[in-house]
């Protein structure tokens, strides 16, 4: 049976349109590649692609929009709303179907030796595919985010797995690695950014720290301003729909805003997510609703 894999790569680009294009149609060309989504932000100076293929085809894929990116971004220009260290930011695999993540720990080493050696980058592993714990979570390396890799490259514990130990000032660095299906979800709030970060520290599993933890296990978040809506939102990355599904944090973000007195107005998904976690929300709005 066929393998399928998953390659979510974000990159720092997310208002230059001809840019944009020109990664997608470089997935589009790869050979056994699908591409199933691409979610620009502006305020977020952000894009997030979604592609699906073999094992083989999506480390090509991967590649094909990188060697984009290195020609078309410069990170010495960049700002936005979203945390960043490199033009190719970071560029997770995830099982799909008859592959197991061990495989996908090795595509993305794979991926992660080629991108260092033919395109000069730095490469660092997360999740899964980690050689260090302390380098396991996106945020531990990606801690100061683009301006902080100057200084931290160069110290022996931050050394690259792949790739120059060295500041590529035009790119940053960039993270692979094998994980989990991650949803990408935003909730629209009418309220100020303080208050929907206010919320977003209630909720996420690291809380306000280790001695007030939130509410929420194997939830990231925090709350913004998106200049594009002209709305403030908690965005929140839920690293395992079944520990926390999207409709118990949207319920949840709504009970807070109650309490603050303002309004939410919807929600959004970034790329795909599972099936099964929008039958979940299915199921549990029609027993809610008595439909």
């Amino acid at each position: 049976m066929k393998k399928i894999v998953e390659c979510v790569p974000n990159f720092s680009e997310g208002r230059n349109m001809e840019t944009i294009e020109t990664i997608a149609e470089a997935i589009r060309k790869t050979p056994g590649c699908s591409l199933l989504d691409v979610d620009p932000g502006k305020s977020t100076n952000r894009t997030v692609y979604t592609f699906v293929g073999e094992p083989e085809a999506v480390v090509e894929g991967a590649l094909a929009s990188a060697r984009v990116a290195r020609e078309r971004i410069d990170m010495r220009t960049h700002t936005g709303e979203h945390h960043r260290m490199g033009a190719m930011d970071v560029c997770p695999f995830i099982p799909v179907a008859n592959v197991t993540m061990e495989e996908c720990v090795e595509i993305s080493k794979e991926f992660g030796r080629r991108a260092g050696e033919e395109l000069g980058i730095p490469i660092y592993l997360y999740e899964e595919s980690a050689t260090q714990e302390y380098r396991r979570k996106l945020p531990q390396i990606r801690e100061g985010q683009y301006e902080a890799v100057k200084d931290r490259i160069v110290m022996p514990e931050w050394k690259p797995d792949f790739g120059p130990a060295k500041f590529i000032p035009e790119w940053g660095a960039t993270v692979t690695g094998a994980r989990f299906f991650l949803i990408a979800y935003n909730v629209n709030l009418l309220s100020t950014p303080n208050q929907a970060h206010r919320i977003a520290l209630n909720l996420r599993e690291a809380g306000r720290g280790p001695e007030e933890p939130g509410q929420f296990k194997e939830v990231k978040g925090m709350g913004w301003y998106v200049a594009d809506y002209n709305l403030a939102q908690v965005t929140v990355n839920l690293n395992n729909y079944l520990v926390t599904p999207p409709h118990i944090l949207y319920e949840a973000v709504r009970d807070e805003a109650a309490k603050l007195k303002i309004g939410v107005t919807g929600s959004e998904i970034v790329g795909v997510v599972p099936l099964d976690a929008i039958l979940q929300a299915a199921d549990y709005y029609i027993e809610k609703e008595g439909l």
